[in-house]
């Protein structure tokens, strides 16, 4: 049924059921949309498009969503004519129930706010002038409205540069491929969906999502958040996107919500400038954007966090405001309540006065532009607020890391346990905004919406558990103490001197680190020397070796030729048979020639200092007598 116009069910009932979805956090994977064509709507969709100029380009977006399949009975269309010259007409091809306003006041949120001041829908849909939405785009949004009441859903868009074709060939196709092809995707909006597993792992940032040109809002979510800023000249739609996210809103990509933007987008034109502008302007308005707020003491419009802090003793009351407003986080304000609307100081006796403690507290903070009084609830500012008993204190970087704890593991709530007697229990509570509207919001669709007091605080807890999760951590250990044990606050000027000793205490150490380092070097360089001299001294070692190697075998060959000759010497006078039988060894000579065979044949055994049977001394000389050394020769 997917290219089939939806009818709507006069019997459905305008909500989508009796129990309301918990989504946790951003991951809206938990919702299962009905295929396109195969379920039946019955709510409202009011599409505003603000306009000026460009009559030909709006003649294609009026074009495109007279083709929608969804029910033309749930649909209207409130195009605004933002002081357009000539002015905007409506075309032939154009939804049935289609109305033109007129804004004279120039602006992309003026226009936007006389749209939704005209529009009548239980969902608005955002839509440039210069974007043609496939048939199926209004369908796609709308599934996922019927889901729950807390959704914004943006189509995935595409950039063409392709003339522009006739109405009547947008309104008759089935595939806006064949008109506006080639163009090229939003890259921003898909690398932020794609590195954030589709907005579901950065519930914190999905907010960024909101881009006007093709995005849907549940209604209740903008009275919620309140219209679009009109004091902003740029980053406006990023700035209700933030809203939108504090009133409890779910982000969700829709990638069969199609549609093509004719020409390139003003930040793929211009984005250096935009963004040098738009900066300037929402870094005042969104917190989250830390990166922003790089300022060590600025004060923004809308503060990171709000502590609200209810009026007792005026000592009490004054060392927790004291000490919430010189911790390391600047971006802070504080919210004193108490019965100021109904205080009347005693001038007479105002010693005596009764309330004389109210009256210091209100007096002594009055003109601080961080401390705000009021006398009930107050509405909330800032994505979170600590709700902290006077008399407690916490110390300077508590507040810092109580939030960083929230944030990083995404928590709703965050339960401080200060002290527990029997007769009390004293507690503080971090809550995050965004998960205490969207349990709002559930509780208000819900018929447990009729309970009150403690019962119904309960239940929002529960609540805020389920769609964001809670913890509850012990005071000390992140800081908390009474303000009897509170150390005072060091002034600024306290905190700069310290800030230059360390800076200064730094500068000796990187300069002794350095003094090192030259140090280490230099043994290095020596204990390279030393290695270099090791190896030689090892070469010359190996070379000794190698030549005592070889006079020891040069010597022992010697003694081995010398023992060889000795025995050659002996071998005549023990013939093996008898005694005129020579003895020869192979490959040499006979032993025994002339004198010395005549010596061996008369029996007569000669010793010499040298060579045994031999009448030849050990160095070859003989002395004039004929006689050897120690022995008497055979000839003599």
């Amino acid at each position: 049924m997917s290219g089939q116009t939806l009818r709507p069910d006069d019997t459905a009932p305008a909500a989508a059921g009796p129990a309301v979805p918990r989504v946790r956090g951003n991951d809206y994977t938990v919702l299962d949309p009905p295929a396109l064509g195969a379920w039946t709507p019955s709510l409202r969709v009011s599409v505003v498009v603000p306009a000026y100029n460009g009559q030909d380009k709006l003649d294609l977006v009026l074009a495109g969503l007279a083709a929608q399949t969804y029910p033309g009975e749930l649909t209207e269309v409130v195009v605004v004519d933002n002081g357009s010259s000539p002015p905007l007409r409506l075309p032939e091809i154009r939804p049935g129930d289609t109305r033109l306003v007129v804004c004279e006041v120039p602006g992309r949120a003026d226009a936007r706010n006389a749209g939704l001041a005209a529009a009548t829908g239980d969902v608005v849909h955002w839509l440039d002038s210069d974007v043609v939405p496939d048939r199926h785009e209004v369908e796609a949004h709308m599934r996922w409205h019927h889901l729950a009441p807390y959704l914004v859903v943006t189509s995935y868009l595409r950039f063409t540069t392709a003339p522009l074709p006739d109405p009547g060939a947008v309104a008759a196709t089935a595939d806006l491929s064949a008109l506006f092809e080639p163009a090229e995707p939003h890259e921003w909006l898909v690398d932020l969906v794609q590195r954030t597993n589709g907005l579901t792992d950065t519930p914190n940032r999905a907010f960024s999502l909101h881009v006007g040109g093709a995005t849907s809002v549940a209604r209740r979510l903008i009275d919620a958040a309140g219209p679009m800023d009109e004091e902003l000249i740029l980053g406006q739609d990023t700035e209700m996107g933030y809203r939108l996210a504090q009133a409890g809103a779910v982000f969700v990509p829709e990638p069969l919500a199609r549609g093509y933007h004719l020409g390139p987008s003003m930040r793929m034109r211009d984005k250096q400038p935009i963004d040098r502008v738009s900066h300037a302007l929402i870094g005042d308005r969104i917190p989250q954007y830390r990166w922003l707020r790089a300022h060590p003491a600025r004060q923004w419009k809308v503060p990171y966090l709000e502590v609200v802090v209810e009026a007792a003793g005026y000592e009490d009351t004054r060392a927790t405001v004291d000490a919430v407003l010189s911790g390391t986080l600047p971006d802070v304000s504080v919210l004193v309540t108490g019965p100021w609307d109904t205080l009347e100081p005693e001038r007479r006796a105002p010693l005596t006065d009764p309330r004389l403690d109210l009256a210091l507290i209100l007096g002594h903070y009055a003109h601080d532009g961080r401390v705000r009084f009021a006398s009930g609830g107050a509405p909330r500012v800032a994505p979170f607020r600590l709700c902290l008993p006077a008399g407690w204190v916490p110390e300077e970087d508590t507040l810092a890391k109580l939030l960083d704890l929230a944030v990083d593991d995404g928590h709703g709530l965050v339960g401080v346990l200060l002290a527990e007697t029997p007769e009390e229990l004293a507690t503080a509570r971090l809550e995050r905004r965004a998960a205490f509207a969207r349990a709002a919001l559930v509780l208000a669709a819900e018929p447990s919406s009729t309970l009150a007091g403690p019962a119904m605080d309960d239940l929002v807890d529960d609540l805020v558990d389920e769609v964001y999760g809670a913890l509850w951590i012990d005071g000390e250990t992140l800081g908390f103490v009474p303000a009897s044990q509170a150390v005072p606050a060091r002034g600024r000027r306290m905190a700069y001197r310290a800030r230059l000793e360390t800076e200064a205490e730094v500068v000796r150490l990187t300069k002794e680190a350095e003094r090192l380092r030259g140090q280490v070097a230099k043994w290095r360089e020596e204990a390279g020397r030393w290695r270099k001299s090791a190896v030689d001294l090892r070469r010359e070692v190996g070379g000794l070796r190698r030549e005592v190697a070889r006079l020891k075998a040069g010597r022992l060959r010697t003694m081995i030729k010398r023992i060889s000759v000795r025995r050659a010497a002996q071998a005549p006078s023990e013939p093996l048979n008898g005694p005129s039988s020579p003895v020869t060894i192979p490959g040499e000579p006979p032993n025994g020639t002339g004198s010395e065979q005549a010596g061996g044949a008369s029996g007569v055994r000669g010793k010499t200092d040298g060579v045994p049977g031999t009448g030849v001394k050990a160095n070859g000389a003989a002395d004039a007598s004929g006689k050897t050394d120690g022995a008497t020769g055979a000839g003599g």
